[in-house]
């Protein structure tokens, strides 16, 4: 069966601020990822108009080879551990197609995401079938729960429970923020809908690897998550143009760091 869950993101952030501090932060934490061979190549970044709907299309490859379990390097080949991502940003609503030559049809990860401005309170955003939506997992993500992150991915400076932003007055956020947020007029707030659907066909360890896959997308987007928040003061006045330029600026970053750098950033966890 197909493992299908919906990741719920709330932020005291509107969503037209997200837009920007998505972007940049994606950028930030690609570099964060890079190095010793492993890490982000970004292959295409182009505008797309496809159907009526418009947006930004990147081609990213993603060498992953210690961010995979010990159990999956074991059997993988050389060069199996590849990525390919290709995303189409219509953004409010985006979509994610992960994919690895060597798997093939036997694999894919597609994250949709839509970005509404509620408290994550709407049932089905995404209108699968009924019968689907009744066998998906909805999962809450709280950026602020110190419980939700592992000790080795803690930083102090990354806790949003810690962190005031000097720019926006907003933060920290304490232990009943969502609640607060709900009865305030002068902070924004969003939910950033993720579903994520898991397909990995190999006999003998193919429930392990879904589940694997799909804790690693929670603990990606609780740490993303955390990240863009507390940076907040470093992209809220930037525009698109800025945005667009930066990324310009960090493919050609990403391409000597994978050569130059040291393996660094989030590795696997197998338990």
């Amino acid at each position: 069966m197909v493992l299908i869950k919906e990741y719920r993101v709330i932020l005291p952030i509107a969503v037209e601020e997200y837009q920007v501090g998505q972007l940049y932060s994606v950028a930030e934490a690609s570099k964060n990822e890079t190095g010793g061979g492993e890490g982000v190549e970004v292959l295409v970044n182009e505008p797309y108009e496809k159907d009526g709907e418009k947006g930004q299309y990147t081609h990213k490859i993603y060498h992953l080879q210690s961010k995979v379990p010990a159990f999956v390097r074991m059997l993988a080949p050389e060069g199996a551990l590849n990525m390919h991502e290709k995303a189409w940003n219509a953004y409010p609503y985006c979509k994610t197609i992960i994919t690895n030559e060597y798997m093939k049809d036997d694999f894919l990860i597609k994250i949709e995401t839509w970005h509404k401005t509620d408290l994550g309170t709407q049932d089905n955003v995404h209108k699968l079938d009924p019968e689907v939506w009744k066998n998906a997992a909805v999962v809450y993500v709280d950026i602020a729960d110190r419980n939700q992150v592992l000790s080795r991915d803690y930083k102090p400076d990354e806790d949003p429970a810690k962190f005031k932003s000097i720019k926006t007055g907003r933060g920290p956020l304490g232990p009943n923020w969502k609640k607060e947020l709900a009865n305030q007029t002068d902070c924004p707030y969003m939910c950033a809908y993720k579903l994520v659907t898991v397909i990995f066909k190999w006999w003998g360890i193919q429930n392990k690897v879904e589940n694997f896959i799909h804790k690693q997308e929670k603990r990606l987007f609780t740490n993303f998550h955390r990240q863009l928040f507390c940076w907040l003061d470093k992209w809220i006045e930037l525009t698109m143009d800025d945005i667009r330029r930066m990324e310009d600026e960090t493919k050609m970053q990403l391409d000597e760091m994978r050569v130059k750098d040291p393996v660094k950033g989030m590795s696997a966890v197998d338990d």
